[in-house]
């Protein structure tokens, strides 16, 4: 793993709890945006395994964000994990598919549940045919909710809030990452916030320049920019029909 942050004293306490962390094998450390990108070409292009990121947001030069889109231009880039002390780009964060957003000072136990979360990203996506499970903490018990009982998933902040006939469930993670883990099962964007099961809707509206699909009872917005994707890609789940 690597770990990024300009300042000193946080960089070592945040690569003394990692190494902590029996489930870390290796962690380096960058001090800005430039020497993690140094650090990270060298490991990649010599063939060595980076799984995961570790950095700050507000950073001179190359910033955290900044850093994290030119990762997501790599052929097979590592997991993005913020650390940082502002709690304003959390949004912007799971745009960028982060896997967790952790707020200074860090904790240890919160640290291990940023680990724990990476470790699920990093699991193999399910087969085709196969339904996903995923694992919903409640008071101390934890549910697994099946992702054919899902109806649609909205985003909540850096959570995510599954709706299924039996309630909704709140799983932090972000909604950029349960599309992309859930696309070939007929989950569709119908909005920035919104995916939603192809085979429970039960109808798509145009009406007043005004486009929705209805979910069992709900009727959800959908957004201008997602309505012709959407158009076609119930037509052929519902139609078999190729536009």
């Amino acid at each position: 793993m690597l770990a990024v942050d300009d300042e000193e004293p946080a960089l070592e306490e945040l690569a003394y709890l990692l190494r902590q962390d029996r489930r870390v094998e290796h962690v380096i450390t960058a001090c800005d945006g430039v020497a993690a990108m140094q650090d990270m070409v060298q490991m990649m292009g010599g063939g060595e395994r980076l799984d995961a990121i570790f950095l700050d947001i507000r950073m001179p030069g190359l910033d955290g964000l900044d850093l994290a889109r030119l990762v997501g231009g790599f052929p097979s880039p590592p997991k993005l994990v913020f650390v940082t002390a502002h709690d304003g780009c959390a949004v912007q964060a799971f745009d960028l598919e982060a896997v967790d957003y952790l707020l200074k000072p860090v904790r240890a136990e919160r640290l291990a549940e940023a680990v724990r979360r990476l470790e699920v990203a990093a699991s193999p996506a399910p087969e085709p045919g196969q339904d996903d499970v995923i694992p919903v903490e409640l008071g101390g018990r934890t549910r697994f909710v099946p992702q054919q009982a899902v109806r649609f998933a909205e985003a909540k902040g850096d959570y995510v809030r599954l709706h299924t006939d039996d309630g909704s469930y709140l799983v932090r993670m972000s909604l950029a990452a349960l599309e992309r883990r859930w696309a070939e099962a007929g989950f569709i964007r119908v909005h920035r916030s919104t995916l939603v099961s192809a085979r429970h809707v039960s109808e798509l509206r145009f009406e007043g320049g005004r486009v929705t699909v209805t979910v069992g009872t709900e009727v959800l917005q959908v957004s201008r920019r997602h309505s012709r994707q959407v158009r076609e890609q119930l037509v052929r789940q519902h139609r078999g029909v190729i536009s």
